[in-house]
């Protein structure tokens, strides 16, 4: 029997309030923060969770889907406990990239969107992380690593793992 989907009461009292920045009738405005408090709250989004932020902004559940599949901050599966979403694109690679890409799939022993047997790391690639003049990085949340190389990745990877 599957988990009942509902916003934790101070969470529904934050909703009230995202909702109340817009017109009534521009409800929908407030998906995206919505969604973040549902992942916030869940860890991912399933389609349950989708389905009920949907509900609260009297929407269809695919005008949630279109968004939640669209961003690669929201999960639609499981994830880890740190989630890393390392760049994949021309700058980071040009700047060594590929190769740091490959050591840090070695060391946790996972490829792209797998999560490690321990559940600690889920690996996700990603189009830009912005930070192109300081490549290859990657994000764990708010928190960026930048001008990654080998020594690095292990020394953050073995720092996290604690």
């Amino acid at each position: 029997m599957s988990e009942k989907i509902e916003f934790t009461t101070e969470r529904l009292k934050k909703v009230e309030e995202i909702i109340g920045r817009y017109p009534a009738d521009r409800k929908k405005s407030a998906l995206l923060p919505i969604l973040h408090l549902a992942q916030e709250q869940y860890g991912w989004l399933s389609s349950a969770t989708m389905d009920y932020v949907a509900y609260i902004l009297d929407i269809q559940p695919v005008e949630v889907y279109e968004v939640a599949t669209f961003y690669t901050m929201f999960h639609l599966d499981p994830v880890g406990k740190h989630v890393i979403e390392y760049c994949r694109t021309g700058p980071c690679c040009t700047m060594g990239g590929e190769d740091v890409y490959d050591h840090l799939k070695q060391k946790l022993g996972i490829g792209s969107n797998e999560t490690t047997k321990d559940g600690l790391f889920t690996l996700k690639e990603v189009e830009c992380l912005a930070a192109c003049g300081w490549g290859p990085c990657f994000q764990i949340r708010e928190q960026f690593y930048m001008h990654l190389d080998n020594q690095k990745i292990d020394e953050i990877i073995e720092d996290l793992s604690k």
